[in-house]
């Protein structure tokens, strides 16, 4: 009898040890569950309408925001904050003060809806997702000291991590400044790279992050496309190798979506100068009468394409409609001696 309960107890003991090493198990289990890093898109995905995409939001500001804390917050530019938002502080826009998110876009040219375009008049990267679907991210692009190429190119390799190496031309710019900079700086905080990034076939050129949120949005790299390392670091899992990456330089982009014709208009920088207010009105002017050529079935209206150049806030503006054309019965389109044959009626928007 005694040896049975000595059995009992050992059993007991067995059980319970068991038991708490599946709970630690399952701990552990929920630890590393925890730890996997969120890897799902951190702008929205969306859905072309012919050559429209996306919608206006608006924001309320809290005290202590700022434009630039914004834009890394919600996945926008700086820039693209500003223009949107004309006689806001970018610097102190206030407690409860309702901004605009410039979150619609002309999509660029259907022939260059494939993979990754960047476009350097407006900051932005568009991923086209294969499934009809357009993400769109800021970036930080090159100065007109140190330009980012305009190319056709493909992504060779994405990197975790990765360490900077920096060009002769960048440490010899150091240099001349009475800075020392490395021949190689490895991963961390100081990386100028960020945390992961897409490396191009264009040589020495990359889509990466940065140890300098400012700046996303912007033209302030030596040439390569930064953006937010929350951005990049889940946007390179969902980039294949061999996506083809388009960089194009276009201010002026014009569209139609459900029969509206809509215009685009992109300033440089912050300040709008009447020289850069001529020379978009001239680039506008003439893409709006290529546009019309190519199709002619479209009224367009000079009053509201002056305004569109006069903001160039990079927000979407209707500017026209498509003409279409007015349903007859089919008796009252037959010729008759009395009538005769008169002209097509139209009905203008």
């Amino acid at each position: 009898m005694r040896f049975g309960k000595y059995w009992n107890i050992l059993a007991l003991l067995v059980a319970l040890a068991t038991a708490q090493a599946m709970a630690a198990t399952d701990a552990a289990s929920d630890k590393e569950s925890e730890a996997e890093p969120d890897r799902s898109p951190r702008v929205p995905t969306f859905e072309l309408k012919g050559d429209l995409a996306g919608e206006l939001q608006a924001f309320t500001t809290r005290y202590e925001d700022t434009f630039a804390n914004l834009g890394n917050r919600l996945a926008l530019g700086y820039l693209e904050l500003v223009k949107a938002n004309p006689g806001v502080d970018p610097w102190l826009p206030g407690e409860g003060t309702t901004i605009t998110l410039p979150r619609q876009y002309v999509i660029p040219d259907e022939a260059r809806r494939k993979g990754i375009v960047i476009n350097l008049a407006e900051y932005r990267l568009y991923y086209f997702t294969g499934d009809g679907g357009v993400q769109v991210y800021p970036v930080g692009v090159g100065t007109e000291e140190n330009p980012s190429p305009l190319t056709d190119a493909e992504v060779t390799m994405p990197l975790e991590s990765p360490a900077w190496y920096p060009p002769a031309s960048i440490r010899a710019e150091y240099e001349a400044n009475g800075e020392y900079l490395p021949k190689m700086i490895p991963p961390g905080p100081g990386n100028p790279l960020g945390t992961h990034a897409l490396l191009l076939s264009e040589k020495g050129y990359l889509i990466h992050g940065t140890n300098k949120r400012f700046g996303v949005g912007m033209a302030v790299s030596h040439g390569c496309f930064r953006m937010y390392n929350e951005d990049i670091s889940r946007f390179i899992y969902q980039v294949d190798k061999g996506t083809p990456v388009q960089v194009i330089r276009d201010p002026v982009k014009i569209g139609i979506s459900g029969g509206e014709v809509w215009l685009e208009v992109h300033r440089p920088d912050e300040d709008y100068p009447r020289e850069d207010r001529d020379e978009l009105w001239q680039r506008v002017f003439a893409e709006v009468e290529a546009f019309r050529q190519q199709n002619p079935a479209v009224e367009v209206n000079r009053r509201a394409i002056e305004l569109a150049v006069d903001q160039a806030d990079g927000i979407p503006t209707m500017i026209g409609e498509q003409l279409t054309q007015v349903a007859t019965d089919e008796s009252a389109g037959e010729e008759s001696p009395e009538t005769g044959s008169g002209p097509e009626q139209k009905l203008y928007f």
